[in-house]
């Protein structure tokens, strides 16, 4: 599945994050705890330079607890970033970033000049409900429909901090492709731009592998299907959700996938590793090189074709 989502308003984003980047005292990346790496935007790090940043690893009740505290120690290996986990809506928690915020800026003094703070994060993640969780009032926009924010808006804080809100936006090309899956998978990106089965089927076969006993306990299955489309299969036998003439309806059975994993009602799931994506990343280095290898190849093929020389 190739997805290439990069709306017309996301590229006026990235624009306009770029010309008030410089004036920014600290960022807050907002990120969904069960997918750390693929909910990155890795346009940030060159937009911001050596600024401090606060990466939120929000959604945390859904994630799986051990796994977040993996990405949380691989996160802070990069200087200058710290971490927090946030559960949703909770403002005790939502206002450890303020106190984390000033522990990073220590330097800046608040009663001369407000402390600019953007914050940053793709669609669908909970950036909106955070925002107005540490405003104490609704300040900015939510949805359930990824995208809801499409302009930059400045928001006055307590304790002189002035956050600047800006839209959701997503890379010009999701890659690796598992990373478009996960994506798809918690809903960052519009059911329009993808094939829902082909999700679900990414999204049942990594459970089949990831977590069994959450998946036999939910469906109740004593044993699990040998891949994800048989999980689907056996999922539709167990709901009985047949099409005309007793055909698996697996949309239905995509909807069920998708909708209990958003919800948490399958457990607490993270669908990423560090470990899993520093081998992805690995793999599509290799895979690059592989093919820069045999273009150079190619090319001299030509080279000696053009020139007769041996």
């Amino acid at each position: 599945m190739a997805i290439n989502w990069f709306p017309g308003h996301m590229h006026k984003a990235r624009k306009e994050i770029k010309q008030v980047m410089p004036q920014m005292d600290l960022i807050i990346e907002v990120l969904d705890a069960r997918i750390p790496f693929s909910s990155e935007n890795p346009l940030v790090p060159a937009l911001r330079g050596d600024k401090p940043l606060i990466k939120v690893l929000n959604k945390r009740d859904l994630a799986d607890p051990e796994i977040t505290g993996q990405w949380q120690a691989w996160l802070e290996q990069e200087r200058g970033v710290r971490t927090i986990t946030l559960t949703h809506n909770q403002r005790s928690e939502a206002l450890g970033i303020l106190k984390l915020a000033e522990e990073m800026t220590p330097d800046h003094d608040r009663q001369k000049s407000a402390l600019r703070v953007m914050i940053l994060g793709i669609p669908n993640v909970g950036k909106s409900t955070i925002i107005n969780t540490l405003a104490g009032r609704p300040a900015a926009k939510t949805g359930n429909e990824p995208a809801v924010t499409r302009a930059q808006q400045a928001i006055k804080l307590p304790d002189n901090i002035l956050l600047y809100d800006t839209p959701g936006f997503l890379w010009p090309k999701l890659s690796p492709e598992a990373c478009g899956y996960r994506l798809a998978v918690t809903g960052a990106i519009r059911s329009s731009v993808l094939d829902f089965e082909d999700v679900a089927l990414f999204e049942a076969d990594y459970l089949r592998q990831a977590y069994p006993e959450l998946v036999k306990a939910r469906y109740g299955l004593e044993q699990l299907p040998a891949d994800g489309l048989g999980l689907m299969d056996t999922i539709a036998a167990k709901r009985r959700f047949f099409g005309r003439g007793g055909i698996p309806d697996l949309h239905k059975v995509s909807e069920v996938l998708l909708n209990e994993f958003r919800a948490g009602t399958l457990g607490r799931i993270s669908l990423e590793t560090p470990e899993m994506v520093e081998r992805e990343a690995e793999e599509a280095a290799q895979a690059a090189a592989d093919k820069a290898a045999r273009e150079e190849v190619k090319a001299k093929g030509k080279k000696k074709g053009r020139t007769g020389k041996p």
